[in-house]
């Protein structure tokens, strides 16, 4: 959207925040860069560049804006809607592989070289991955200043700098203040012991009914939980783990993180971001679906329909297959039994958390017989564990959408709902679909949409590439607690 000139000043001149994260603007004349809906008075155009990136801006010489922090605006949705090898490449940055296993990492896992990837994220970017990488640095960095009395030293490390010097020589760069000044001006805030308190910014509209009512209403005891008007779950995190709690409010999701290790903040950041979809662009999504007049009432209902993702895909599959053909409640109950089995313990003064949940290696070695399942579902889970375990199926933010279908899809006791199911809340495809839930064709004849699956994905091609989010309007027609915020 960057190299739309004229989009982009309307954008700044009306300060609309739909726009923040699409691009940003940077002022010649002040040499800063801000968010489109930077409070302060908009400059002459011909003072305006864009760029697509806070990288690029800082690339460019350009330092952030004290006044609406671009630094903090929501994700671009775009990474998140696509499969390619820029928007792949984007949410592995953001999980921190950059920082963990470097450039050459990101392009293994990717299956490109080196050199393809910099040249792809340049050019749609404006900043190689090093420096979109820094840029995240930087942003966690503030945050830890701001929100932690930690030593400066504490805290560079925590954020993925290498040295306490290119710690100071970026946040003076980036921010144009030492951290010092940073934390002075940001005065004091509340701090929790223990814990990293922060905001986490989303686009409006959203509706939090069906996001926290599904993951309370699915939570696995022990590993998820509602308290106090928040969502509660552990995190199994590439350095320790942590316990985040999520509390829902009008402009905003509270965001409290106990983290066994500080270097895993922006990973935990990142993760929650993407369990609530906090990076989609719900006008867009909205807008799209009510170009059918029998979907229309739900979104003008409604509107702002997230959809509610997962922390770990791995987790995710094989809660899926517990999942199969029973209800909710007996899912979490064999759910419970696999953590209580084969979970590490937690301790969580803060509530009832007890477990993080088993991974694929821990959950390799079980014995089928202790599975109080049907034996054709013992197979199914056991074929997944395995198959995760070893490498042979790969399921993460980096997975290309159409190949993991395809893997899935190999296994024994893997149909369409289970695959798509997956596809829509592990891998995040925007466009995954359900046309055989029960739950979906039930609300479909009672619109007066086509009931048979293969009739009913003809006539949702019109929402494509947000199905997925259709899905959730249709399933909020039920009366199920999935649907519902708990008291």
């Amino acid at each position: 959207m960057h190299t739309d000139t004229e989009r982009c000043v309307r954008a700044v001149q009306s300060k609309d925040s739909r726009f923040d994260g699409w691009f940003f603007t940077a002022v010649l004349t002040t040499r800063i860069y801000c968010r489109p809906s930077c409070p302060v008075v908009p400059p002459k155009v011909e003072n305006m560049t864009f760029y697509p990136s806070a990288a690029a801006c800082q690339q460019a010489g350009f330092r952030a804006c004290k006044r609406c922090r671009p630094d903090t605006s929501p994700g671009s949705p775009q990474w998140n809607a696509r499969a390619d090898a820029v928007a792949r490449a984007m949410r592995l940055i953001s999980d921190g592989v950059v920082d963990r296993e470097g450039v050459p990492g990101l392009a293994a896992r990717l299956g490109y070289s080196t050199r393809q990837i910099e040249r792809q994220l340049l050019a749609e970017l404006g900043a190689g991955p090093l420096a979109l990488a820094r840029s995240q640095r930087a942003q966690t960095a503030r945050l830890l200043i701001e929100t932690t009395p930690l030593p400066m030293a504490d805290v560079a490390f925590a954020a993925g700098f290498s040295s306490v010097r290119t710690f100071n020589d970026t946040v003076r760069e980036v921010f144009a203040l030492s951290p010092s000044e940073l934390r002075s001006r940001g005065g004091k805030q509340p701090h929790t012991p223990g814990a990293i308190s922060l905001r986490l910014p989303f686009r409006a509209p959203l509706n939090p009914t069906n996001l926290f009512g599904h993951l309370a209403a699915t939570a696995v005891p022990g590993v998820e939980e509602w308290r106090d008007g928040a969502y509660r779950r552990t995190l199994t995190l590439p350095y320790g783990h942590g316990i985040a709690t999520l509390t829902p409010h009008p402009d905003h999701i509270g965001c409290l993180l106990s983290l066994t290790d500080l270097r895993d903040l922006t990973i935990a950041i990142s993760r929650c971001r993407r369990l609530l979809d906090l990076d989609a662009d719900p006008v867009a999504i909205d807008d799209q679906l009510r170009t059918d007049p029998l979907l229309a009432p739900l979104v003008d209902k409604a509107p702002g329909r997230r959809v509610p993702r997962t922390t770990d895909a791995a987790e995710f599959a094989v809660r899926a297959v517990l999942g199969q053909q029973v209800s909710t409640a007996a899912a979490r109950t064999h759910a419970a039994r696999l953590v209580t089995a084969h979970g590490t313990p937690v301790d969580d003064p803060a509530g009832g958390l007890t477990h993080l949940f088993p991974d694929p290696a821990g959950l390799a070695a079980l014995d089928p017989e202790s599975l109080a399942l049907p034996r054709s579902r013992r197979t199914t889970l056991t074929t997944l564990v395995a198959s995760l375990a070893d490498g042979s199926l790969t399921l993460g933010i980096d997975s290309d959408w159409e190949r993991a279908r395809a893997q899935l899809m190999a296994l024994p006791g893997f149909g369409p709902w289970t695959v798509e199911v997956i596809a829509m809340r592990a891998l995040g495809d925007p466009d995954a679909f359900l046309p055989t839930d029960l739950g979906i064709r039930r609300a479909a004849r009672e619109l007066g949409l086509p009931s048979t699956p293969a009739a009913f994905t003809a006539r949702a091609a019109a929402w494509r590439p947000w199905r997925a989010y259709a899905v959730q309007y249709l399933w909020a027609t039920d009366d199920h607690p999935i649907n519902n915020l708990p008291v």
